[in-house]
């Protein structure tokens, strides 16, 4: 088998099944463990999987800027955030991540819920300018232009002195196995953070991050309450995650 052919049999095995066991590939074409870990780094250096331990899985779209990631799936990730808001109580302490989903939770908020709204997102903050009820606290740091959002030491600090009732938190990629994951270092350090600081926490989660992966993992997925998914997602692409004790919303339109 040439190794174009190879390679294309592994990307429609990744679309099939979802995942790519090295080992039993190798047994399967004959071919040794090697090979078939060198066309996953050629495919994943091409940005066409994410590379784990012992094969690989799908590598998310959703790693672009800011700008980038407002285009995919918007009306889905509207209805997450209007689904989003159903969770948040008057006088609760809410952490909200920096993200395209959070900012339509963020533009959902009933006008008459009084609140507290922790961020590290500035683009949040200003949403909730003329919101008459929410108070805003605003977490500093460096910000990193990518995402438009505070990171750092200084931002990790700020988010442990705070106890917060529920956290909505933004992804590029949940699985399983896999864990919650982000596309940047300092990012998945910040998520980490706002998930020890609040008492539960919720994933926002459209369509192409599901089953997907990315460089660095954040937490396991046991970690998190519950996801809150975009409408015309499969029941049995959620059923691993309700087995794990997850709870699953699903949006409407």
């Amino acid at each position: 088998m040439l190794t174009r052919q190879r390679k294309e049999y592994l990307l429609e095995l990744l679309r099939k099944t979802g995942q790519i066991v090295a080992k039993s590939v190798s047994q399967e074409l004959g071919l040794s463990e090697d090979t078939i870990r060198r066309d996953l780094r050629e495919l994943a250096a091409e940005g066409r999987l994410q590379r784990v331990h012992g094969g690989a899985l799908p590598a998310s779209p959703a790693v672009g800027d800011f700008a980038a990631r407002q285009q995919l799936a918007p009306d889905g990730k509207v209805a997450i955030g209007r689904a989003a808001t159903k969770l948040v109580k008057a006088g609760q302490v809410v952490i909200l991540d920096g993200g395209t989903s959070t900012l339509q939770l963020a533009k959902h908020l009933p006008t008459d819920l009084k609140l507290t709204i922790v961020t590290h997102s500035p683009t949040i903050a200003v949403a909730l300018v003329d919101h008459p009820l929410i108070e805003v606290v605003l977490i500093g740091g460096r910000l990193f232009k990518h995402s438009v959002v505070a990171v750092g030491a200084a931002a990790i600090e700020a988010i442990a002195r705070i106890h917060a009732d529920i956290c909505f938190i933004g992804v590029t990629g949940i699985h399983p196995q896999a864990g919650l994951s982000t596309g940047d270092l300092e990012e998945a350090h910040v998520k980490r953070a706002l998930i020890g600081s609040a008492a539960e926490t919720h994933v926002l989660i459209s369509a192409e991050k599901l089953n997907a992966a990315s460089p660095y993992v954040i937490v396991p997925t046991t970690e998190v309450a519950g996801m809150i998914v975009e409408p015309g997602i499969a029941d049995e692409a959620l059923a691993p995650y309700e087995q794990l004790g997850l709870s699953v919303v699903r949006a409407t339109l």
